[in-house]
């Protein structure tokens, strides 16, 4: 019967599933019962079953079946409430409070505000419930806004009413009005409240008023754990970390026991100081770590450098059974961006797809990210085009994600759609794009939207003109970039540190030292990133008295023993030479890294190889694992035949490790090992492993490395199977393989070379040209190593220009050039000089050559003497060429040349008496003579040729047509000139 009546008071269509529910399966009273005694039975009745229902949704639930209990609640609290409306029981008492508070808990706004208001008196219970609500919707202001009604209402606040008023205030950094709220608290009595005094550290804490905070931390006379994790995290947010730790280690000592946001706290400020160790100690420490403290731990590795070890951490939450969060996924999915490890990040894709959070804007944009990073844009398109809500965040993953690839067209197309979108461009958007391009060195791109910004008026935005500054700087446009700078009005450590490091990368230190200084002058405290960028300078210019000044600087901000800080003092003084002071900075630090191990190796390597492989060593000792830079450092070291066991054991590790040394970074360095201990055979295996064919840079190590052991046939064989590969030559190729067509004099070859250079447009790079210009020179091609006019020549053009004009016989002209070279400021090195020498003497000059080395402000050393002495045998002057001769042998005794070329001007002029003392003087000093050497070029084959040797495999057939050659010559009456000591019987 009284069933009956309660289901009749509901609405038809929810009575039926409303009788379901465990709360209606209580009886009501019997209608026997007198009017009153009912009404107060119904009231009592309807508040416990609205009170059970607060009590479900206050319960903890996972987040699937917290929504679930929530909606059922709050079906339920309407029915209570339509019912209570019929018995006229909903304003009144306990039964209006706890109606407001289920809406209130519930989430619903609207509802709880219409309760709220029909209350017939509203306590302060009332009052705490919509407070309540308002903090947990995160509708901060409006939790602020009601502290004066509550006042105005004759309520007096209690301390659950200040406990909730005051994070809304630390949310919305109002520290003013924490204040207020402060002083009402002391007013009313209330400041030793357990509640208001956790609320009030952690209002200032998060204000970042920590000297407030520990002034009521202090006064404190019965600390909570609340309180205490305040503090610390207080401490943590403004970047006192030692301060937090010092707060943990008193929390300890009072036998508190730290909470899972205590462990929390810490562990980020282990994770802050770089101290990893201490922080997976205590992570171990923790009884069932939540989800937060494994987030931590995966998070706190990745931004360190510690990418595997993060994915480690993000397996072993797993096998614990703990569910991952759209913020582990996306912090796993970071790390697996920059690793580029894409095998695994489908893996992740697969786990998120599992838990649904594939549709996370969050988990979707990192999703984006890392298919970019691993060069799969299509990939990442995929994602993009599938989440169906796109907000900004995804908008900007996408257009990093075109802007990283190198897709500059994409990203102007993408960034058009997203216009005509129901999402707008932000900052973020600007930012991330700007940043890509600065990356990229898309400059031009960068441009376009440096437009789109100013005519959006985000120039302004303190975030895109640091981007902007960034993009400048690091695409090469140091004039832009400080015009950006200057314009920021409101300058902080992040616009300062863009336009230095871009200083640093233009190799403008003496610039990136007057940036410093300025951002010191105005009270900027210098931090880690510009601290290393400074450094990096002194060691650049072995600035050692400056490196030491910002050491200083480095001890006073608590910095020196930092990661990236510490690294770089350690670069700088073992650049500087101060090994031993780099070595106290390594071993101070509280815990050595790689990049740290790195820095001094790369110290070490070069002088002191034994100790180099000694840190190595304890490298692997110590868990951490070398990287591509460790073994770079020490391969570039052994650059000497006697040092190639070392390389060789090295190679064998990176072939262990399984690196890819066909890479760029490793390839090179190894070529250059083999082809520097002479070990061409070698190299030439290593290459043909390399399944990378079409990195420029480790065609050109090979090809330089040839030139370098004077192997300049294999080298031009090696450019022309590069250029059948259709891989572009750079400059350092083109400067390499001219050296090596001007040796073997190689004209053709060179003038192939030549084309290739001007259609890939080098012919204007300053290094390129002047090798053009030696390589025409040194094949006697005068007209074509004239310089071109819009490139500034330098004193290796001059050389070959004089060269040229020497074997030309150009006196006149290569007079003019060589005063041209000094009145440009280019002092003459002594191989102008003999170049001016040869040039007067060849050409019959002698007198003029001999008055040019008398009047040298320095002595002439072997390489001029040698050239008048050659220009004294063309021309059969036994004078001038005995004096030269002499000062020759007295500078080079054991040189054959000298000898040779003074007998032949003896046995010229038919003084055969003083051609048999300088034969018996040879003998007497056992001078060697070489023999001599010829080449000619026969289609793209040079063909060399030595005295005496018949290697050539067609020595037999040029044998027999120069007997030929030399029967022609007879009947014609000629007779070649023959160098009488070629004859000289042993």
């Amino acid at each position: 019967m009284r069933l009956k009546f309660l289901s009749r008071t509901l609405p038809a269509s929810e009575s039926s599933s409303f009788l379901h529910h465990s709360f209606f399966s209580t009886v009501l009273p019997q209608s026997t019962l007198s009017t009153g005694c009912l009404q107060h039975e119904r009231y009592s009745h309807l508040v416990r079953l609205c009170l059970q229902q607060c009590g479900e949704v206050k319960t903890h639930y996972l987040f699937d079946e917290m929504s679930h209990t929530r909606d059922r609640a709050l079906k339920a609290g309407k029915m209570i409430h339509a019912h209570g409306l019929q018995l006229g029981f909903c304003s009144k008492g306990l039964l209006g409070n706890a109606i407001l508070d289920l809406y209130a808990k519930c989430g619903d706004v609207d509802s709880a505000e219409k309760a709220f208001h029909s209350l017939q008196k509203r306590d302060v219970f009332a009052w705490n419930s919509v407070i309540s609500m308002y903090s947990k919707r995160g509708l901060v202001e409006d939790v602020v806004k009601s502290i004066g009604p509550l006042l105005n209402s004759g309520v007096l606040p209690n301390e659950f009413n200040f406990s909730t008023i005051l994070p809304a205030c630390a949310r919305l950094k109002d520290v003013e009005f924490g204040r207020l709220v402060h002083c009402f608290i002391v007013k009313m009595g209330l400041e030793a409240s357990s509640f208001c005094e956790g609320a009030l550290i952690d209002m200032y804490s998060k204000c970042n008023y920590v000297t407030d905070a520990r002034k009521v931390f202090d006064g404190s006379m019965d600390l909570d754990t609340i309180s205490w994790t305040s503090m610390m995290a207080g401490y943590v947010q403004v970047g006192l970390l030692e301060e937090a730790l010092k707060v943990f280690e008193s929390m300890l000592k009072v036998g508190h026991v730290p909470d899972q946001v205590a462990f929390v706290t810490i562990i980020n400020a282990f994770l802050g100081l770089g101290r990893l160790d201490d922080a997976r100690a205590l992570f171990s420490q923790m009884p069932n770590p939540n989800v937060v403290a494994w987030n931590v731990m995966i998070s706190g590795h990745a931004k360190r450098g510690y990418e595997v070890e993060a994915i480690e951490f993000f397996q072993n939450m797993k096998a614990s059974g703990v569910k991952s969060t759209r913020s582990t996924l996306g912090s796993v999915l970071s790390v697996i961006a920059s690793l580029a490890s894409l095998d695994f990040g489908l893996l992740v894709h697969g786990e998120a797809i599992k838990q649904g959070l594939n549709s996370n804007v969050y988990v979707g944009s990192s999703l984006i990210s890392m298919y970019a990073k691993c060069e799969k844009i299509d990939a990442a398109k995929k994602v993009f085009d599938e989440l169906h809500e796109k907000n900004v965040v995804l908008w900007n993953a996408m257009l990093g994600g075109y802007a990283q690839s190198g897709y500059a067209d994409e990203v102007i197309e993408l960034f058009s759609q997203m216009k005509e979108s129901d999402s707008h461009p932000d900052e973020f958007t600007y930012t991330s794009i700007l940043s890509a391009c600065a990356s990229l060195g898309c400059l031009e791109t960068g441009r376009q939207f440096h437009g789109f910004i100013v005519k959006k008026k985000f120039a302004s935005n303190l975030f895109v003109a640091n981007a902007l500054v960034d993009m400048y700087a690091k695409s090469g446009a140091l004039k832009e970039a400080r015009q950006q700078f200057e314009i920021i009005k409101d300058r902080y450590n992040v616009s300062w540190n863009a336009i230095i490091v871009g200083y640093m990368q233009d190799e403008n230190e003496l610039e990136a030292f007057s940036m410093f200084q300025r951002m010191i002058l105005y009270g900027i405290v210098p931090d880690e990133v510009s601290l290393a960028s400074i450094l990096s300078a002194c060691a650049n210019v072995r600035s050692l008295e400056q490196g030491k000044q910002v050491h200083c600087l480095a001890l006073k901000s608590g910095l020196d023993k930092s990661l990236y800080a510490g690294s770089a003092l350690i670069d700088m003084y073992a650049k500087s030479g101060a090994i031993g002071d780099a070595d106290k900075v390594l071993y101070g630090m509280p815990q050595r890294s790689v990049v740290s191990m790195n820095s001094m190796i790369a110290g070490y390597a070069p002088k002191y190889l034994d100790r180099a492989v000694t840190l190595l060593k304890e490298m692997q000792v110590d868990g951490l694992k070398p990287s591509e830079v460790t073994y770079t450092s020490l391969l570039d070291a052994c650059n000497e035949p006697h040092k190639l066991n070392i390389g060789t054991q090295i190679h064998c590790l990176i072939v262990k490790r399984g690196l890819l040394y066909d890479e760029e970074f490793l390839g090179v360095s190894l070529l250059c090992m083999y082809k520097n201990s002479l070990r061409d055979t070698d190299a030439g295996i290593l290459f043909e492993e390399f399944k990378n064919r079409e990195s420029a840079i480790i065609w050109t190590a090979l090809i330089s490395g040839h030139t370098q052991n004077d192997c300049n046939e294999e080298a031009l064989h090696f450019f022309r199977e590069m250029h059948s590969c259709n891989v572009l030559p750079d400059q350092a190729t083109f400067v390499s393989v001219l050296r090596a067509c001007a040796v073997l004099s190689s004209l053709q070859e060179g003038r192939q070379i030549h084309a290739l250079i001007y259609n890939t447009g080098y012919v204007s790079d300053e290094l390129t040209t002047s090798a053009l210009v030696d390589m025409y020179a040194k094949c006697g091609e005068v007209k074509c190593s004239a310089q071109q006019t819009h490139v500034m020549p330098d004193d290796v053009t001059f050389l070959g220009v004089l060269t040229a004009c020497s074997h030309a016989g150009k006196v006149s002209e290569g007079r003019q050039i060589f005063d041209t070279m000094v009145n440009y400021g280019i002092q003459p090195r002594v191989d102008h000089c003999a170049c001016v020498v040869d040039l007067l003497g060849r050409w019959g000059f002698l007198k003029e050559a001999e008055d040019f080395i008398n009047s040298l402000k320095f002595e002439p050393d072997a390489m001029i003497w040698a050239a008048l002495l050659g220009a004294c045998r063309i021309h059969g002057d036994e004078i001038r060429g005995r004096r030269a001769a002499e000062k020759l042998i007295e500078l080079e005794p054991e040189n054959s040349s000298p000898y040779v070329l003074l007998s032949n001007i003896y046995a010229a002029t038919g003084n055969w008496d003083e051609v048999n003392a300088l034969r018996r003087r040879m003998r007497e000093k056992r001078v060697q003579k070489f023999p001599g050497c010829s080449w000619i070029v026969v289609g793209q084959k040079t063909n060399l040729f030595i005295a005496g040797d018949k290697s050539h495999p067609k020595a037999y057939e040029i044998e027999q047509v120069l007997k030929d050659l030399v029967l022609l010559m007879r009947e014609d009456r000629y007779a070649p000139e023959v160098d009488s000591l070629l004859h000289e019987e042993e």
